[in-house]
């Protein structure tokens, strides 16, 4: 069976990733991309849905990992009192076709056995398995192509699993390469494992050689989280998944399950400052130009959420031959949630767009029209209600984060104008005084009706008395000053009613909020740094302190971390690793660094210098 969720690791080349458990097991793999069909997908289910186990044959070894610093390589070590071993396990950086597992003696002997199923289809297609004349291993199902290629001898079983029994002394080598192909084309060439471990491991140690150092107590995990994101990128298209994986439960045992495996327009700014302000411009300036071209056309079919590589076709369907993570079902890929409409999407892309200009990106020449467009479109839309930043099932409302978001859009789209000039607009002038007519109306009545006096706090929707944490983010947008009464009412009003366990939830599940889904979820992590940016805004930087330590605690021994957490059960929960939570954690550990809120960083349009101010994507 899978392992808990804090038990994996993972590897990956910039097209796709795998998840590599603690006892050598790969339980999950979409080749040749992220959101390819998986063919190792035991995470979800049993042995029978694929897995590529790698491990001593005999129980009792001790076992300890690590990746080597500043790198996405794995390094498991194995130990007995005959021997010791190291497993190493990447995916070099390329083409999306290559896992490489390399088993080296340290000390003494030990006897090692490799198991092999391949399933493709998500655990659905049995392969055809031959042999070439070469002796590598070729399992063919449709499409798809794997081959195995080894030093070590191989067999087949009777569970339709290929075995590798095989013993490594002191200054052995054994090689492992899996490589993926289309079944209709030649084998994959065979490559040189040694070379490309040396090249992968370069590569990473390069990359995050370049981060910029926050001088924090957590500065390793924040690389680290830095790291996890980079692998997290699609290199072809700059995008960025959530996660690499779908149907991780929100709640072991439930059906809050949901595919992760795209990109939303919700993580831009987030994203963006995460990248930039750690100096990786590059890789922001390639997120941002995906976000503009993924929400070029219609404004009225922008979406919340774009595949990798900009697709907007993304139906939800449910695999009813997989039992789910400690059978938490429905397993779904694909995701309905692209069928919605949240207006917060587009103060998102705003403000992404102003913020990456503002610290000196490059224009984004394309962004002019699609702004303008977009902008154009928000004037009317943004009076309807919406399925909010939650992609609530239970039908729209005026949600309250949802309005301060196209409030965002306004003012960054005013602030653009009014701060960087329009010289090399080819269009009529910006109607900048018709937006802050729009800007004032919504701030009105987000104000109006928006605002609990009873709860001295702001709710989650129009005449609500539920709260959410999203309204953890009113003072970094720069909606409302991070002092004013109403952000210090509503941040206690949180701390009161949707603290569990010094974790934040999302909202509650039961009572008076209804998301028409049944049974409940973990605390979703980047909810709680969000209320250490506001502990750290208020000047209550100790108790920021403590909640980041906490947090921080709650990633694995590799540094990574899940969506979500399970007050009760103690363990992670949701999709693994979560990109927005890494992006959460870098962006609370650097503004614990400046020893500001993003009130101040994002929400004021900090100064970072005239020369590196420009125009967002209604003035570009």
């Amino acid at each position: 069976m899978a392992g808990r969720i804090e038990d994996y690791a993972l590897i990956g080349d910039g097209r796709t990733a795998a998840l590599v458990g603690r006892d050598g097991s790969i339980d999950w793999l979409c080749m040749p991309r992220f959101d390819a069909a998986a063919l190792f997908a035991s995470l979800l289910g049993t042995e029978e849905h694929g897995f590529w186990k790698l491990a001593p044959a005999a129980e009792g070894a001790q076992h300890s990992w690590r990746y080597r610093t500043g790198s996405l390589v794995l390094e498991t070590t194995h130990k007995t009192h005959e021997g010791e071993v190291r497993v190493t396990d990447f995916m070099p950086v390329g083409d999306g076709s290559h896992v490489i597992r390399l088993v080296e003696g340290i000390r003494g002997r030990m006897a090692m056995r490799m198991d092999l199923a391949v399933r493709f289809d998500y655990g659905s297609a049995v392969p055809w398995v031959s042999r070439s004349e070469l002796g590598d291993l070729r399992a063919i199902s449709g499409p798809h192509k794997v081959v195995l290629r080894t030093n070590a001898p191989m067999r087949g079983s009777s569970h339709q699993t290929t075995v590798s029994e095989f013993t490594v002394y002191k200054g052995d080598a054994v090689r492992f390469v899996l490589s993926y192909g289309a079944s209709h084309e030649e084998d994959p060439p065979p490559i040189e494992p040694r070379r490309w471990l040396d090249d992968t491991n370069r590569f990473w140690r390069e990359w995050s050689s370049r981060c910029t150092a926050a001088q924090t107590p957590w500065d390793d995990i924040l690389r680290r989280s830095l790291l996890t994101l980079k692998a997290l990128i699609y290199r072809p298209t700059g995008g960025i998944v959530a996660a690499p994986t779908t149907s991780l439960p929100e709640e072991l045992g439930g059906s809050r399950n949901w595919d992760y495996r795209f990109c939303w327009l919700r993580d831009s700014t987030f994203t963006l400052l995460a990248l930039m302000d750690s100096g990786y411009i590059e890789e922001a300036r390639a997120w941002r130009d995906w976000l503009t071209r993924a929400v070029a056309g219609n404004p009225e079919q922008a979406h919340i959420l774009y595949g990798i590589g900009g697709e907007r076709l993304l139906p939800e369907i449910e695999l009813d031959w997989l039992p789910g993570y400690e059978n938490s079902r429905p397993v779904r890929i694909g995701n309905a949630a692209i069928a919605q409409f949240q207006l917060d999407v587009y103060g998102e892309l705003f403000d992404a767009l102003f913020q990456a200009r503002a610290r000196g990106m490059g224009q984004n020449k394309e962004g002019l029209r699609v702004g303008q467009a977009l902008i154009k479109h928000l004037e009317t839309a943004w009076r309807e209600p919406d399925e909010g930043i939650w992609e609530v099932r239970g039908g729209r409302r005026h949600f309250v984060h949802s309005k301060v978001m196209a409030w965002v859009a306004f003012d960054r789209a005013i602030r653009s104008v009014e701060l960087m000039g329009v010289d090399d607009l080819r269009s009529a002038e910006p109607p900048v005084a018709h937006w802050k007519a729009i800007r004032d109306e919504i701030h009105a009545e987000v104000c109006d009706k928006g605002f609990d006096p009873e709860l001295n706090s702001f709710v989650q929707s129009y005449g609500s008395k539920a709260l959410d944490a999203s309204l953890l983010l009113i003072a970094h947008m720069g909606f409302l000053p991070q002092d004013d009464p109403r952000v210090v009412g509503t941040v206690a009003a949180i701390e009161r009613h949707l603290m569990r366990d010094g974790f934040v939830l999302r909202y509650e599940t039961e009572g008076q909020t209804t998301d028409g889904l049944p049974g409940n979820e973990g605390a979703f992590l980047p909810c709680s740094f969000w209320y250490a940016d506001n502990l750290i805004g208020l000047g209550r930087c100790q108790e920021a302190r403590t909640l980041i330590e906490r947090l921080i605690g709650v990633c694995n021994d590799l540094g990574l971390v899940a969506e979500e957490y399970d007050v009760r059960e103690k363990r992670l929960v949701g999709n693994f690793p979560q990109a927005f939570t890494h992006v959460a954690l870098v962006n609370t550990i650097l503004n614990y660094s400046r020893a500001v809120g993003p009130a101040t960083e994002r929400g004021s349009g900090a100064d970072h210098s005239e020369s590196r101010v420009g125009e967002s994507i209604a003035a570009q």
